[in-house]
Order: C-alpha cells, then sequence, then structure tokens
C-alpha cells in the first residue's frame, strides 16, 4: 500500500474504478448507458498502466520525514497564510447566516458579498496540514486543525470536510517511517467520522431521497438512509456522465464558466441539461469536457489531469518544499474526487496553484535564520491535538 500511495496514477484511476463499480452496484442501468461506464473505466486502466512506465513517483517516507517546517521561513508565511484564512471564516460565519444554525439551504445564497469572501474561506481545508506541519505550539496545532474541520460543518460544506480530512490523513501516511505499519485504524477512524458527517449533513441539506427518481437497483433500495446518501454522491457522476453520452447533448457554456473567471454560473441545477433527475445534478470532473467537446474532449481532460498529477509530484521532488506539498495535497484531492464533481479544472483551483508559487517566492525573499531541527512523523492527532513524535 505504501508503494501506491507513491503512484500518481492512483489518486485517480483507483477512485475512478470505485466510482465506476458503485454505479453499476447502485443502478439498473439502461443498455446504451454502458459506453460511458466503460469509457472511463477504460481510461482509468490504461493511465494506472501508462504510469508504470512513467516512473514518476513520491518521495519516500524519508525525505517527508528528514524535512522539519517548523520555525522555517516557509512556515512563517504558511502561518500568515492560515491567519487570513481563518479571518475570512469569521468574517463568513459573523456577516451571514450559519446555515448550519439557521436554513440549511442558505449554505447555496452567495449574496451580499459572501461569494466573494467564500473564495478565501473555502481554502479553510489547508489549515490541518498547516498546523500539523508548521505549528510548534501544541495549542496553535490544535486550533488550525479544529478550524479547518469545524468550519466546513458550519456552514455545510461537505466537499471541504473530504479536502480537509484527506490532506490530514495524506500527510499522516506520507509522514510514516518506511519500517511501520500504516495507522489504517486511526485512518479508518477519519473515514467513518467523515462519511457520517456527509451522510448527516446531506440529510440536512436535501432531506429524504424519497423523491429522488432514478433507476435504482434492489441493493440500493434496500440499503440505509445514511448509506444511500453515499452511494448516490460515488455513483451519480458516473451516471450522469454515461447518460449525456447516451443523449449526445453539447453545451460549451459550462465549462467555458468553469475555466474563465466571473464568465458565468457552473451550476446544473435548474438548467437545460437533460438529466434523469434535474435534482441530482453533479457529474464528474470529465463531465463538462464531454458536453463541450465530446467523448474526445473528456479523455483528453483526464489525461491532463494525469499530466497534473505528474506536475505536482515532480514539485515535491525530491526535498518536499512546504507550498509544493500544499499544491500537491490540492492536485490530489481533485483526482480522488474526478468522479464525482469538477475540481481540478477550475479557475478558482488555478488560483490556489498560482497562489502557492507565489507565498514559495515571497518565502524564498525572506531570511533564513533557522537551524535545521530533527526530523519529525506525525501520529494521527488525538482529539486534532496530537504533538509530533522526534526520532
Amino acid at each position: 500500500m505504501k508503494q501506491l500511495l507513491r503512484l500518481p496514477s492512483f489518486y485517480l484511476s483507483a477512485p475512478l474504478l470505485v466510482a465506476c463499480g458503485l454505479t453499476l452496484l447502485t443502478y439498473d442501468l439502461p443498455s446504451d448507458y454502458m459506453e460511458g461506464l466503460l469509457l472511463l473505466a477504460a481510461a482509468a486502466m490504461a493511465i494506472l498502466a501508462l504510469d508504470t512506465f512513467v516512473g514518476i513517483r513520491l518521495p519516500r517516507s524519508e525525505a517527508f520525514l528528514a524535512r522539519d517546517y517548523t520555525g522555517t521561513r516557509d512556515a512563517f508565511v504558511a502561518l500568515v497564510f492560515a491567519a487570513v484564512i481563518v479571518l475570512f471564516c469569521l468574517l463568513d460565519l459573523v456577516l451571514f447566516p450559519v446555515p448550519l444554525f439557521a436554513s440549511p439551504t442558505s449554505y447555496a445564497n452567495m449574496e451580499g458579498g459572501r461569494d466573494h469572501i467564500r473564495h478565501v474561506s473555502d481554502m479553510c481545508w489547508v489549515l490541518p496540514p498547516i498546523g500539523l506541519l508548521c505549528a510548534r505550539q501544541r495549542w496553535l496545532r490544535a486550533a488550525l486543525v479544529l478550524a479547518g474541520l469545524v468550519f466546513p460543518v458550519l456552514v455545510i460544506d461537505r466537499n471541504r470536510i473530504f479536502a480537509a480530512l484527506f490532506s490530514v490523513a495524506l500527510v499522516v501516511l506520507l509522514r510514516r517511517h518506511e519500517a511501520k505499519a500504516l495507522p489504517w485504524k486511526r485512518v479508518l477512524l477519519l473515514a467513518v467520522g467523515g462519511t457520517t458527517v456527509f451522510s448527516v449533513l446531506g440529510i440536512l441539506r436535501s432531506g429524504t431521497l424519497d423523491y429522488v427518481t432514478l433507476p435504482f437497483s434492489d441493493m440500493y433500495r434496500g440499503a440505509p438512509q445514511g448509506v444511500k446518501w453515499l452511494l448516490l454522491y460515488a455513483s451519480a457522476g458516473p451516471y450522469n456522465f454515461a447518460s449525456i453520452l447516451a443523449k449526445q447533448y453539447n453545451d460549451t457554456h459550462f465549462l467555458i464558466n468553469q475555466l474563465v473567471p466571473m464568465a458565468g454560473s457552473i451550476a446544473t441545477a435548474d438548467t437545460g441539461i437533460p438529466l434523469d433527475a434535474a435534482n441530482i445534478n453533479v457529474g464528474t470532473e470529465f463531465f463538462p469536457f464531454l458536453m463541450a467537446l465530446g467523448p474526445g474532449g473528456a479523455i483528453a481532460s483526464m489525461v491532463g489531469l494525469y499530466l497534473m498529477l505528474l506536475w505536482s509530484v515532480r514539485r515535491v521532488q525530491p526535498m518536499v518544499p512546504l507550498f509544493g506539498l500544499l499544491i500537491f495535497l490540492r492536485v490530489s484531492y481533485t483526482a480522488v474526487m474526478a468522479p464525482f464533481a469538477p475540481q481540478a479544472f477550475t479557475w478558482t483551483s488555478f488560483g490556489f496553484i498560482a497562489l502557492c508559487l507565489l507565498l514559495q517566492l515571497v518565502s524564498s525573499l525572506l531570511p533564513d535564520r533557522r537551524t535545521q531541527g530533527p526530523p519529525v512523523e506525525y501520529d494521527m492527532p488525538a482529539g486534532h491535538g496530537a504533538s509530533p513524535s522526534t526520532h
């Protein structure tokens, strides 16, 4: 498993294959929908096979362990960055209704300038990794981890919860000594906690699933409500991808809107897209490319995301710079979430990468007065406040 974590294609191909498998289990698919599902699965397998020949890998755990960021200029800049994000999270909560305590549907209300504040507060997922890697004081580390996990719950943002949990789990796994077994019990605890919160927030945001009219399988119909939410979220993207491919629907607006800042809405709800269920409007990362450019465009976007993964892996070689690691965490997360919704090929994602490159440049211009400390290995934070152990 440790070797799989070093494989760039693992973060794209494995989730895509799992999502395709869950789609087969969740629905009684019409025969003409199988083409889209096979296209996704075949592309995932091809990328996985290609990766064995490319040979680009994440550094071994020793390289991650050798980096102690605390007290460095990178850590200083990252902590200032984190402070700005925390400020915007507080502004989001103070200036606007808190969806968890107000109307759950208010999470989508971006009027009154909330959309501009949310562009910054949406980066709350970086708070846990910055806290784990850069904070010397235990209270600060715990506060950043807690803020990164609590804020998404308050605004009912399930995606940011997953992003934060993913970044915490990956940092822990990558900074684990090769000779030690991976802490699967703690990672499993994070996964169970995240999926539980996801299911509860899904019910709060959208209510019961009884109104969803799709060709569900008997297995899905017999599952508990919380499990239904997870199955629906995991499978709806490939299902809608296959549906639109079968219907040969074309529309370039959504791709333009997600690539060009402020060009227009990227929401697919209440639009002319002929979805089988208008209220289940999520798609894969490649969904807008399929609508705009057809199957060839969708395949090209899959290859493009794989190339982004390779580039992000290069950013952490060989010495694992902090902002290179944040870029990798972002790109790998968008790859993991590729079966569900567009997050990689968006102007906000490109903006985050550009911001990390800028912060890295700013950091390089600061004087470095720190003496390198001992290597650090991070265990899963117990109560979000555990300190690193030194070796």
